[in-house]
C-alpha cells in the first residue's frame, strides 16, 4: 500500500509502443536531448551541481527556451514548463499521447514530468532511461511500487561490471532496465527479470526507447529463468538491511538482514554456464564478535567457485538508517521517520550489528575448490572495477594453472609499469634510515604492499627474459642463501604478487 503523501501511480503500469518509442526516439534526437548535448547547454559547472542536487544554475543556463532546454527543465531539472514550450520540444510525438503514457501530466497552460526520462552515455553513445521521479523531483515521498532510476549504486556496478563478450547475459532484478541495456553493447542475448510489473514496464519503454532486443520476465529472484544457464549475470538486488519489511521495492527484499544478499550469492552457481561471471552489489552485517569476510565465504559451496568480495564502505547504524529514509524522501525529524528509525535502529541492537558493509561480489563458476578472495578497499581511487575483477579472474585461474611449483618456477614475469616501489626513510645519525618500503600500484585499485630487499631485486630482474626458478637461483647466491630456501620463502610471495596484478606471468601482461 502506498504511503499517505507518497507518489502515487493508481495501480496504472505504464505502457509505451514500439511505435510512440520511436517517435520520441527521433524527436529527442532531433531536440540534441542525449547525454553529450545535456552536457553542451549546461557546461560542466552547472551539470555537476545539478547532479549534485543543486539546479539553480541549470535553470540559469536554460533560460532561452529552445527544445532542450525545455526538455532538461521538464525533465531533468523537474520543473514545470509551458505547455506551448512542451509541445513544440516534443513535437514528434502527440502530447495528449504522451500524457496518457504517464510520461507528462499536463494542466491546462503548464505541463509538468509524469517520469524521469533521462540521457545516459558511455563511450560509444547515448541512451535514454525511464523511471519514477525521485522524492525531490515529485516533491513527496516516494511510493512504495517506485522504479529507481540512474543513481550511484546502478553507476557503481556498471563500472564494476566485466564487459567482454559473451552469449547470453541476465539482469536479475532489472529495474529501469539500466544494467541490461548497458549489457547489450557486449552481450548477444539478454534477458532481464523483476518480480515488480511497474519495474518490467519502465525496463521495456528504456529498451524500446533505444531499439534494443531484451528479453523481459516476471517473477521472484531466480523463478522466472529455472533450468536456464548463463554467460554472465549482473545483479542490483534490494540490498538494504534490516527488519524482513518491504516498504519499497527498489530497496527492501522482505528478507530479514543480509538474507538477500546471501540469496543471490548462494543461487548465482546454479544459474552460471561453465565458466560463467555473476557480478552484483551487496550488503553484509558486520556482527559484534563475527569477521565480515567469514560471514560471506559462509553463502559459498565449498567447490565449484571463485570469489571475489571486495569492500567499498562500511557504515555505522545510525547513519545507515538515516540516509536511506533521506533516500525515500522521509525526513529523519517527522513522526513516520522517528517510527521507522526507532524500529531499524532496534533491529540492529537486537542482532547484535555494529556496523553495515557495503560493496561488490564477483563470481565465476568452476569444477575446482572454490577459492575466496575478501578485500577491504574503502581508499579513493578512479579506475573502473570491472577491468580488474576480469584481471582478478585471469589470475586466479593461471595460478591454478600453474599450481604444480615446478610449472611456476618455468614461467617468467614482468612488473607492469603502472607499479612503483616507494621507499620512505627518517632521519638518523649517519644520514637516512628506510623505514618503509613500498610497492604501490597506480592504477586498478591501487594497491599497496610493503616489501623488503630480496623481492625488491627479485622483481627488478622480472623482465620477461629468465624464467623464476633462474632469478631466483641468481637471488641466493648473491646473498649467500641456499636455493631451496630460497624458492620455499619466495613461491607464495610470487603468487600473492600476481594475484594482485603487481607481478604478471608474461602470457597475461
Amino acid at each position: 500500500m502506498t504511503k499517505s503523501g507518497a507518489c502515487e501511480h493508481s495501480g496504472v503500469i505504464p505502457h509505451f509502443s514500439d511505435e510512440f518509442c520511436a517517435r520520441l526516439r527521433d524527436t529527442l534526437s532531433a531536440a540534441g536531448y542525449d547525454a553529450d548535448g545535456v552536457v553542451a547547454v549546461l557546461g560542466d559547472s552547472a551539470h555537476a551541481a545539478l547532479g549534485r542536487g543543486e539546479p539553480e544554475p541549470a535553470r540559469r543556463a536554460t533560460a532561452g527556451g529552445s527544445p532542450v532546454e525545455t526538455l532538461i527543465r521538464l525533465f531533468l531539472v523537474g520543473d514545470e514548463q509551458p505547455t506551448a514550450l512542451v509541445r513544440r520540444a516534443l513535437s514528434g510525438v502527440d502530447l495528449d499521447e504522451a500524457a496518457a503514457t504517464g510520461l507528462v501530466r499536463v494542466s491546462g497552460d503548464t505541463t509538468r514530468a509524469g517520469l524521469d526520462l533521462r540521457p545516459f552515455g558511455d563511450d560509444l553513445g547515448s541512451w535514454w532511461v525511464v523511471a519514477d521521479l525521485d522524492a525531490d523531483q515529485a516533491g513527496a515521498p516516494v511510493g512504495t511500487d517506485h522504479v529507481l532510476g540512474i543513481g550511484h549504486a546502478s553507476l557503481s556496478l556498471a563500472r564494476a561490471t566485466l564487459r567482454r563478450p559473451v552469449g547470453t547475459l541476465l539482469d536479475l532484478g532489472t529495474g529501469c532496465g539500466v544494467q541490461a541495456l548497458q549489457a547489450t553493447r557486449h552481450a548477444a542475448r539478454v534477458t532481464a527479470t523483476d518480480l515488480s510489473a511497474r519495474c518490467l514496464a519502465l525496463a521495456s519503454a528504456t529498451f524500446r526507447l533505444n531499439g534494443v532486443e531484451v528479453e523481459t520476465a516476471r517473477g521472484s529472484w531466480f523463478e522466472p529463468v529455472a533450468g536456464r544457464r548463463f554467460d554472465q549475470v549482473v545483479c542490483n538486488p534490494p540490498f538494504v538491511v534490516g527488519p524482513p519489511r518491504v516498504d519499497y521495492v527498489y530497496r527492501d527484499s522482505g528478507l530479514a538482514g543480509d538474507d538477500a544478499s546471501a540469496l543471490v550469492v548462494r543461487g548465482l552457481p546454479d544459474v552460471l554456464a561453465p565458466g560463467g561471471v555473476g557480478q552484483l552489489l551487496a550488503s553484509w552485517l558486520h556482527r559484534r564478535g563475527e569477521d565480515w569476510a567469514d560471514r560471506v565465504a559462509a553463502w559459498l559451496p565449498d567447490e565449484g567457485v571463485d570469489a571475489w568480495f571486495v569492500q567499498r564502505d562500511v557504515a555505522e547504524p545510525a547513519l545507515y538508517v538515516g540516509t536511506w529514509l533521506r533516500d525515500a524522501g522521509i525526513d529523519p525529524r517527522s513522526a513516520e521517520g522517528s517510527a521507522q528509525a526507532a524500529a531499524w535502529l532496534d533491529w540492529f541492537a537486537e542482532h547484535e550489528v555494529e556496523g553495515i558493509g557495503f560493496g561488490f561480489v564477483t563470481l565465476r563458476s568452476t569444477d575446482t575448490d572454490t577459492e575466496v578472495a575478501c578485500e577491504d578497499l574503502r581508499h579513493a581511487f578512479d579506475d573502473p572495477l570491472g577491468p580488474e575483477a576480469g584481471g582478478w579472474l585471469d589470475r586466479v585461474a593461471w595460478l591454478r594453472a600453474h599450481a604444480d611449483p615446478k610449472r611456476l618456477l618455468a614461467a617468467t614475469f614482468v612488473v607492469p609499469p603502472t607499479v612503483v616501489l616507494e621507499r620512505v626513510s627518517e632521519p638518523a645519525a649517519d644520514g637516512w634510515r628506510e623505514v618503509v618500503r613500498r610497492l604501490h600500484r597506480t592504477d586498478g585499485p591501487g594497491w599497496q604492499q610493503e616489501t623488503d630487499e630480496l623481492v625488491t631485486a627479485l622483481l627488478a630482474g622480472c623482465r620477461g627474459h629468465l624464467p623464476l626458478a633462474d632469478l631466483l637461483a641468481l637471488l641466493a647466491a648473491a646473498n649467500g642463501l641456499t636455493a631451496d630456501a630460497v624458492v620455499a620463502a619466495a613461491l607464495p610471495v610470487v603468487a600473492d604478487l600476481v594475484t594482485r596484478g603487481m607481478l604478471l606471468p608474461e602470457e597475461l601482461a
